[in-house]
């Protein structure tokens, strides 16, 4: 069983950030380092968009196929939801969809079509919002939307921080966790985020490892091909002391049931810097027919019950994700949420499952959720 799968759904997430940012510097990383996923990007915007050293001409209800596995849409909005539809299916074999949005776009709206969509085969992944380091206050100035974006996003890539002095990557990163508290915040050159927190690591580290911090080797290696709309004769030799924060993950795995009422505190306070959560649960006698997949990316959360596999042992299992998180304490809060001996010999309580059950979905009709291809 892997916990990292939740009903094989596929992460749609947004990612957004104002012109200049990095949004498709970060992404051409992203494909660079796919480990083998196939991912479909999906650009909210017209005109030529550069993916992947390749020039994708945006023409509206445009579909290529990359060399790299890759499919780019150039699309309006309002198509969103047929390309999510035809992106989901089986036979594309997709892993990560990525809605690279406009400059100037409300990336709320994205969102928003995201989780008020219908697919059964898609689940809100998150909204990624890219800020320029070095242009962060000429650009609040500009764009005062830039503080509500900040507010709503799950992750916030503090990117180009090459171009600014410790004390101001410091100050703004102060700006930024009072601007939007409950997001992860990951600092970057180069748009140089480690995968793993946009796809479920296939091979999460040991548990007393955290990912390895890119280097100044690494950030030379390919430096030609990584700075899209980035001058590289600015930077040479810049970049070697300022750090790239990676992501740590706590994996968790517990024979005995879990509370329903104490897992739900444990989610409804999730500490600042935990961006995902997924797995599955056992609840026990609570629920002794069904597992819960557990899908959890910033504020947004939400449960997927089904019968567990015959020949499957019963337990939870759960990988969290995030940066600047204490480890430590989150495996011991997630600890004593497990059900003890003497509570397991209780009856349950039939009203301990109403706080899961208020993030569990309605199943779509038969017809709806069966593949038209």
């Amino acid at each position: 069983m892997n916990p990292s799968t939740t009903g094989d759904q596929i992460p749609v997430v947004v990612l957004a950030g104002f012109l200049g940012s990095g949004k498709t510097t970060l992404l051409n990383h992203l494909l660079r380092r796919r480990a083998g996923n196939r991912i479909a990007v999906v650009v909210n915007d017209f005109g030529a968009v550069e993916i992947d050293a390749m020039t994708v001409a945006g023409q509206v209800g445009s579909t290529i196929s990359l060399g790299n596995g890759c499919l780019c849409c150039a699309v309006d909005a309002s198509e969103l939801d047929g390309y999510l539809e035809r992106l989901s299916r089986p036979t594309a074999r997709i892993d990560l969809i990525v809605i690279e949005a406009s400059g100037l776009a409300e990336p709320q709206e994205l969102v928003r079509m995201i989780l008020t969509g219908d697919n059964p085969r898609t689940v809100y992944g998150g909204l990624v919002q890219v800020v320029d380091a070095a242009e962060f206050d000429a650009t609040r100035d500009r764009h005062p939307e830039t503080d509500r974006h900040l507010a709503i996003a799950d992750l916030v890539v503090l990117n180009k921080t090459d171009r600014v002095t410790p004390a101001e990557h410091e100050r703004v990163l102060g700006v930024i966790g009072t601007l939007g508290p409950g997001a992860a915040v990951v600092s970057a050159s180069f748009g140089r985020i480690d995968p793993g927190l946009l796809f479920d690591p296939a091979a999460r580290p040991a548990e007393d490892e955290k990912i390895r911090q890119l280097s100044f080797e690494d950030l030379r290696a390919d430096e030609d091909e990584d700075h899209t709309g980035e001058d590289a004769g600015e930077h040479a030799g810049e970049h070697a002391h300022h750090p790239h924060t990676g992501y740590e993950s706590v994996s968790y795995d517990e024979p005995a049931a879990m509370d329903p009422r104490r897992l739900m505190t444990f989610l409804d306070s999730r500490p600042e810097g935990l961006y995902r959560v997924k797995g599955f649960v056992d609840f026990g006698a609570a629920d002794p027919a069904n597992r819960y997949a557990v899908h959890a990316v910033g504020r947004f959360l939400r449960f997927y019950p089904e019968p567990w596999p015959r020949g499957t042992e019963r337990r939870t299992q759960l990988v969290l994700i995030g940066s600047g998180i204490d480890r430590d304490a989150l495996a011991k809060e997630l600890t004593v949420c497990a059900v003890t001996e003497t509570e397991a010999a209780t009856a349950p309580d039939e009203s301990a499952m109403w706080g899961v059950l208020r993030y569990v979905r309605s199943e779509p009709a038969a017809e709806e959720a069966a593949d038209p291809a």
